[in-house]
């Protein structure tokens, strides 16, 4: 046995043949080609006059300026940032949920180092909703067990 040639082999591609439902569907797509080009043409058109005229776009064209021309120090933020997250998909290995909570715990810990301003604002607000919903719970879990 040689070490870099292999033996011919003798193969035959055979193709099933189409049963009357795949030609009837098939005869189907083909007359109805032409209008949903149109369609598709016509949707990516609007849809595209719709994004530009919106304020998504002003929205789009700072973040654009923005990453153009960063304040100092951004790029190795942002690196040390999502190096957190990447750690965090190292280390939950196992459950779904670990997966879901260590990238965005470390993350959110490497941003509040880096902003702590904003972190404490998030965190406020992230306070007083989970405050509330809790209250909403206990309420809805109160008035079940009187009910009961």
């Amino acid at each position: 046995l040689s070490l870099y040639s292999s033996p011919a082999r003798e193969t035959k591609y055979v193709e099933n043949p189409q049963t009357q439902l795949e030609e009837g569907v098939s005869h189907l797509r083909h007359v109805m080609e032409p209008y949903t080009a149109w369609c598709q043409t016509e949707l990516i058109h609007s849809s595209k006059i719709k994004v530009d005229s919106s304020l998504c776009s002003d929205f789009f064209s700072e973040g654009c300026e923005f990453l153009q021309n960063p304040p100092a120090g951004f790029y190795p933020r942002l690196g040390v940032i999502g190096f957190a997250g990447i750690v965090g998909l190292f280390l939950a290995r196992g459950s779904k949920i670990k997966k879901l909570v260590y990238p965005a715990g470390l993350m959110g810990i490497g941003a509040s180092l880096y902003y702590p301003q904003q972190a404490v604002s998030i965190a406020k607000v992230a306070g007083t909703q989970l405050y509330d919903w809790s209250l909403q719970g206990y309420i809805a879990v109160e008035s079940l067990w009187k009910d009961n």
